[in-house]
C-alpha cells in the first residue's frame, strides 16, 4: 500500500514537472532547456509576494503565474523565435537564459535552506493504513484535474484547436490563417505557467533551492523522451513509469539511486525506442 499511495504521488509529481516542457515542445518544436529555472524563479517570486510585499498566499501564487508566463513569452519574442528550427541553437540559447537565471539567483543571495512556502493544508489522513498529508493529496487531486483541463483546452476552445493544429502540421496551419509565431510564443507562456503551477505545489513540500532547477530540468527531459518528445499523453504516462520505478528503488535499495532510474530510463529508451512510448518520431530502421 505505501508503494501503491506513493509511487501515484511520485508520479503526479513528474507529470507536473515535464507537462510544460512537454506541452513547449509538442507545439513548437522548441526544447526549452530553461523549464526548471522557471519552476524555480516561479518560487522565489511567490516567496518575495507573500514574505516581503505582504500579499495574501492565493493572490501572490496567481501573480508569480503571471510574471512567469510573461517571462516565457518574452524569451520566445526576443531570443527563441531567431533561433527556431536550429535544434542546436534552440538548446544552446535556452539552457544560457536558464543558466543565467538560476546562477543570477543564486549570485543574488536565494541560497541556502530558508526560503519556503506554506502548504495549502495542514493535516493528514491515513489511506489503507500508510499516513498522506493532506498538502500531498491536494496536490495529486489538482495534478489530475490539470492533466484533464489541459486536454478540454486543446479539444474544445479556439486557442488550444490552434495550438493542436500547429502540433499536427504547422505548414497546414500556416494555410488555414494560424500565426505560428503568435502559437509558439503562447506554448512558451502556456509552459512556463505549468513550470509555474508545478513550483507551487511541490515546492511547499521542501525547500525552494536553485539546485532543484536542475533536478527538474532532468526529470522533465526523462519524462519527456520516456513518453515520445511531444506527446503529452505520453510524458503522463511515462511519469508513472518512472514514478513507481523510482519509489521501488527506494525500497529495495536506497533513496540516493532515484536519479539513477531517471537517467537509466533515458538511455533504455534511447537504445530500445527512440521514439518513446507515444512518440511520432522516426524510428532508427526507417531512417538508415
Amino acid at each position: 500500500m505505501e508503494i501503491l499511495v506513493y509511487g501515484t504521488i511520485n508520479s503526479v509529481s513528474l507529470a507536473l514537472m515535464g507537462l510544460g516542457f512537454a506541452m513547449v515542445y509538442g507545439i513548437s518544436r522548441i526544447s526549452n532547456f530553461a523549464h526548471g529555472a522557471l519552476y524555480i524563479i516561479c518560487g522565489f517570486v511567490t516567496w518575495i509576494f507573500f514574505h516581503k510585499v505582504g500579499l495574501p498566499y492565493f493572490i501572490a501564487i496567481i501573480s508569480s503565474l503571471c510574471v512567469n508566463g510573461i517571462l516565457g513569452m518574452l524569451m520566445y519574442r526576443f531570443v527563441m523565435i531567431r533561433v527556431r528550427g536550429m535544434n542546436i541553437s534552440e538548446i544552446i540559447a535556452s539552457y544560457a537564459i536558464g543558466l543565467v537565471i538560476l546562477e543570477g539567483l543564486r549570485f543574488g543571495g536565494f541560497r541556502g535552506m530558508t526560503y519556503t512556502l506554506p502548504t495549502f493544508m495542514e493535516g493528514s489522513l491515513m489511506i489503507g493504513g500508510v499516513p498522506l498529508d493532506y498538502h500531498r493529496l491536494v496536490m495529486t487531486v489538482i495534478g489530475i484535474l490539470l492533466v484533464a483541463g489541459l486536454w478540454v483546452f486543446t479539444h474544445y476552445t479556439k486557442i488550444g484547436l490552434a495550438l493542436r493544429g500547429m502540433a499536427q502540421d504547422e505548414r497546414a496551419a500556416l494555410m488555414l490563417g494560424i500565426d505560428s509565431d503568435l502559437m509558439a510564443m503562447l506554448a512558451m507562456g502556456f509552459g512556463a505557467i505549468l513550470a509555474g503551477v508545478a513550483a507551487i505545489l511541490i515546492l511547499p513540500l521542501g525547500n525552494i533551492v536553485v539546485e532543484s532547477g536542475y533536478h527538474v530540468l532532468i526529470m522533465s527531459i526523462a519524462v519527456c523522451i520516456v513518453g515520445g518528445l511531444g506527446s503529452w499523453v505520453g510524458a503522463f504516462f511515462a511519469a508513472f513509469i518512472i514514478g513507481y520505478a523510482q519509489i521501488l528503488t527506494v525500497v529495495f535499495i536506497g533513496s540516493h539511486f532515484q536519479m539513477v532510474v531517471a537517467i537509466l530510463a533515458i538511455i533504455l529508451t534511447l537504445i530500445l525506442k527512440p521514439s518513446g512510448l507515444f512518440g511520432q518520431q522516426k524510428e532508427l530502421e526507417e531512417r538508415v
